[in-house]
């Protein structure tokens, strides 16, 4: 196997990456482009736009979801790695190994329970722009399956380089 070899699961973590970056930039300046015509239609026009703090409420919710999960796959989401830089070489893969286990765990958590959530509230629509609550909560087990993903193709990269600690 040579060294340049991407296996399949990294091939789709990085376009999963790759589309939800472009995603999150087009979800960010329409959030920006919603609050700045509400602020001119309500201090300009003396009207407000009561569908405009619903809509940026809910992506906002989307963008942090999906931001954690591009967070994830370039590493850059917090971490105390304080105790495991003073483990030896050994003791630093075994924990990189449990950190990954551990949020594939939490990410299980989310794609259950965040499939359960939304449809327990399946038949509920928002106030302002009526749109299906289930469509908004399911963020939540996808964002889950996502980091899921990332997960995956990051514990077989870091278990075949043998990567430094978390």
């Amino acid at each position: 196997m040579p060294e340049t070899y991407v296996s399949p699961l990294d091939r789709l973590s990085k376009t999963l990456n790759a589309t939800i970056e472009k995603s999150l930039f087009v979800i960010g300046f329409s959030m920006a482009a919603i609050v700045a015509v509400q602020v001119f239609f309500r201090y300009v026009l003396n009207h407000s736009l009561f569908w405009s703090e619903e809509l940026a409420r809910f992506l906002l919710i989307w963008l942090t979801f999906l931001g954690a999960s591009v967070a994830y796959h370039r590493r850059v989401h917090p971490g105390i790695d304080t105790i495991t830089l003073l483990f030896p070489a050994h003791l630093k893969k075994k924990a990189v190994v449990c950190v990954h286990l551990a949020s594939l765990a939490l990410f299980s958590v989310m794609i259950v329970y965040g499939c359960q959530f939304a449809y327990f509230v399946r038949l509920q629509i928002s106030p302002a722009l009526y749109l299906p609550k289930w469509i908004i909560f399911s963020i939540v087990p996808f964002s889950g399956g996502v980091l899921m993903i990332h997960a995956l193709a990051l514990l077989v990269k870091d278990l075949k380089e043998g990567r430094r600690g978390c």
